[in-house]
């Protein structure tokens, strides 16, 4: 569609959402506070830096201190080394409603599962079992910077065909395992170990079309041959060309950011330039998780997200 044919954004600001993740029993945020936040993930209880958490925390030192483990953060932003104060056996095995995945501790501060993603993993799977009565043909979904898989399982289980890529062997390896946990060896997944940006160059030039696409895009990163992914330097080419990327009835568009000095208004403007003249609406805001303790919400990524119009 030509560029002075699309409808720009309104010039009023968008209402900033909040979406708290429900629905864990194997997951819990129990407190936060002092730069950490206590969580709960299956039998194990972690403390992990938080650098958002600048309040007091409500628990009592003691039950911080019953925690298995702490991460110690390094100098690099994601790095750190786990001190365990208990015994841990990991990888340990968690669940989300009909989703299978494992866990754990390694050097790094991620184990496995974005607890706060769960909003999106339901999001998408009642969107795609709405449209499924309406279409015969398999709807397509690609996921960019896929981790281990869970968004990517969600949406397997409402049916849809889904095409999986990330730059890490490690995150393919532990999507696949999550797979067979799940139970979902049958489905259509199609799992690639690649950079995304390259990757979605070349499904241009090959014409791919999808009908929903989900971005969860690192603040930097190495591809698997050392491309360098910058996220405020490559982000706007690679939206540009996902657009070339979707059906003549897309579904959704998500994109959701980690660690960054940005605000969520950002990926509003961004998503709205990319969606534009293709109707539907867009939102933005917040994913957050919701203490045990204190009822505090805390906010963890920014996202924005687009749909069809009903």
């Amino acid at each position: 569609m030509e560029e002075n044919n699309r409808k720009r954004p309104a010039n009023h600001p968008p209402e900033i959402q909040v979406l708290v993740a429900r629905g864990w029993e194997d997951y819990e945020l129990l407190d936060s506070g002092g730069g950490q936040k206590l969580e709960r993930f299956g039998a194990y209880t972690l403390v992990r830096p938080e650098h958002q958490a600048i309040w007091a925390k409500s628990l009592p030192p003691e039950r911080w201190r019953q925690a298995h483990a702490v991460l110690k953060p390094s100098g690099d932003e994601s790095g750190g080394q786990w001190e365990n104060y208990q015994p841990i056996k990991t990888p340990w095995k968690m669940r989300y409603k009909d989703l299978r995945f494992i866990c754990f501790t390694a050097s790094s501060r991620h184990v496995g599962v974005f607890p706060e993603q769960s909003s999106h993993w339901d999001w998408m799977r009642s969107r795609i079992t709405r449209q499924r009565p309406s279409t015969t043909e398999p709807i397509r979904v690609l996921n960019l910077f896929g981790y281990t898989g869970l968004a990517t399982l969600a949406v397997s289980l409402a049916d849809a065909q889904v095409t999986h890529v990330d730059a890490s062997k490690k995150s393919i390896l532990l999507a696949r395992e999550n797979q067979s946990l799940s139970g979902l060896n049958d489905r259509p997944i199609r799992w690639l170990v690649d950079d995304a940006f390259k990757f979605v160059r070349r499904e241009v030039r090959r014409g791919s079309k999808y009908d929903a696409i989900v971005l969860d895009p690192p603040k930097f990163g190495r591809g698997p041959q050392g491309q360098v992914w910058e996220l405020f330097d490559s982000l706007p080419e690679l939206l540009q060309n996902c657009r070339y990327l979707l059906s003549d009835r897309p579904l959704f568009i998500i994109l959701t950011a980690y660690a960054i000095r940005a605000s969520a208004l950002a990926f509003y403007y961004a998503l709205s330039d990319m969606t534009a003249g293709l109707g539907g609406s867009v939102e933005c805001g917040e994913l957050a998780l919701e203490e045990r303790s204190a009822g505090r919400l805390l906010s963890t990524a920014m996202y924005a997200r687009w749909e069809a119009g009903v």
